[in-house]
């Protein structure tokens, strides 16, 4: 009897730590966040002569379609259905209002002719390519200044085709930087769901200074070893819900970015108000990122239901001195690991410039982390948590974290300082201090009556 109402005690206080309002919040949000995906007109990409042969270049076809379908712009908007078979095409450019159905057994695939990417000028937050100094290859589908734009269907899939890229990457012969796979810039109203998106020659899906995005029941994948394949990587951008996805890539499969040393520094426009959950994936990198570049400052990133196996890490900040910005308010929750080598990991010199003039008293800011109930199996390091000297991140606050754990050095930290509560293995020094009350405001969105149980004795609770 006495053990059973010890159980008891322990699911109520885990219960007391799922009670969140940014919980409330953020699935209200995205659940709120309607789009068009029925339009009054619709063509089909057969009606502009493209043939799905896989051989035959569609490029012209797709541009001629979309310059057509403007006409309905503003009668409603239009959808351009793309057929079963395979759409080889370069890169073409969405409009407002559109709505781009891939049905079952449609493929569009990116060219193999790095002339059918053509050049765009650099992202002002990132002052040149990723890569090199210059401009970069443009996405295969691309768009800017868009509102109402729909990217979805009945599981079809765009393969970039990216061997030809990675290759060039490898052999140092890249003249610009690599093209994504999606990009849209400067855009509101973005829904991409119910497509399969293979084999980027750089990051996959790129929503860039947008509002209102939702990416749902979308699935990811390029081999382990394709170099910076990441998944989805919302860039400067807000309100932003990411759902039910399964992502597995040659690097991170979110990764939360914000601009580049002085250049996002100075667009200072941030992401805030990111929403993942229901993320399954493993990568040979992270799972869920912030940075490196974060220089216009992240906030407001909640996530939940993560499963991660098969991972190099789960949970990962990357910052470094010449970045400045901040990353704070981020909440992660209910996370399964497997086979995973670090659970966490926060890089404090990650290092990776655009120039030599950043500024290396631009520090970076972290403060208000809270990830809880964490469990993992095979897991090599449950944390390796390094900050900057003379720039502690502070308020790391972990709670309900279960690790089987195969190092016996399994967490090392320097330069920051945190709380902790029921972690197993016992959090490193510096996060140690038990939560209590008066942690309250440190530990983000930890709501006031979790704070009052870590408080007493938990030697009678369990």
């Amino acid at each position: 009897m006495k053990r059973l109402s010890t159980l008891v005690c322990v699911f109520l206080v885990l219960a007391l730590f799922s009670c969140s309002p940014w919980t409330v919040w953020s699935s209200s949000y995205c659940n709120g966040m309607n789009f068009k995906e029925v339009r009054p007109h619709s063509v089909s990409i057969t009606e502009f002569g493209a043939v799905g042969d896989g051989v035959t270049l569609n490029t012209k076809a797709f541009q001629n379609a979309i310059f057509y379908l403007n006409s309905f712009a503003d009668k409603g908007g239009a959808k351009l259905f793309v057929p079963a078979g395979r759409w080889l095409t370069g890169s073409f450019d969405l409009i407002s209002h559109l709505t781009l159905w891939l049905d079952n057994d449609a493929v569009i695939l990116g060219s193999t002719n790095s002339e059918d990417w053509p050049l765009v000028e650099p992202l002002p937050s990132y002052g040149r390519g990723r890569e090199l100094p210059g401009g970069r290859h443009k996405s295969l589908i691309y768009g800017r200044n868009l509102t109402d734009v729909v990217i979805t269907g009945n599981n079809g899939t765009v393969d970039g085709q990216g061997s030809i890229w990675w290759d060039k990457f490898r052999n140092k012969t890249l003249d610009y930087t690599r093209p994504h796979l999606v990009e849209l810039m400067n855009s509101t109203g973005v829904l991409i769901s119910n497509v399969t998106f293979l084999n980027s020659p750089f990051w996959t899906i790129h929503p860039v200074y947008c509002s209102h995005v939702r990416i749902h029941n979308v699935t990811v994948i390029a081999p382990h070893g394709s170099p910076n394949t990441d998944g989805i990587n919302p860039d400067s951008s807000d309100n932003v819900c990411i759902e039910d996805c399964y992502i597995s890539t040659g690097d991170d499969l979110i990764s939360i970015k914000s601009g580049w040393d002085g250049y996002g520094i100075a667009f200072g426009r941030p992401s805030r108000n990111i929403n993942i959950r229901g993320l399954i994936g493993k990568t040979t990198s992270a799972g869920i990122a912030i940075g490196s570049e974060m220089s216009g400052g992240v906030s407001e990133v909640h996530a939940e239901d993560i499963y991660i196996f098969d991972s190099h890490t789960a949970i990962r900040i990357k910052t470094s001195p010449g970045r400045g910005g901040y990353v704070r308010n981020v909440y992660v929750s209910n996370v399964i690991l497997a086979n995973v080598d670090i659970a966490i990991r926060f890089t404090g010199l990650y290092g990776e410039h655009p120039d030599d003039n950043y500024d290396p008293a631009a520090l970076p800011v972290i403060e208000r982390i809270t990830i809880k109930d964490v469990i993992g199996e095979k897991v090599k390091r449950a944390g390796l948590i390094q900050g900057i000297k003379d720039d502690t991140f502070v308020d790391i606050c972990l709670s309900n974290i279960t690790l089987n754990v195969t190092s016996k050095l399994p967490w090392n930290c320097s330069y920051v300082k945190g709380y902790s509560a029921l972690v197993s293995p016992e959090a490193c020094e510096p996060l140690n201090e038990r939560i209590s009350p008066e942690h309250c405001s440190d530990c983000c969105y930890l709501p006031n009556q979790i704070t009052s149980l870590v408080n007493q004795n938990w030697g009678a609770w369990v």
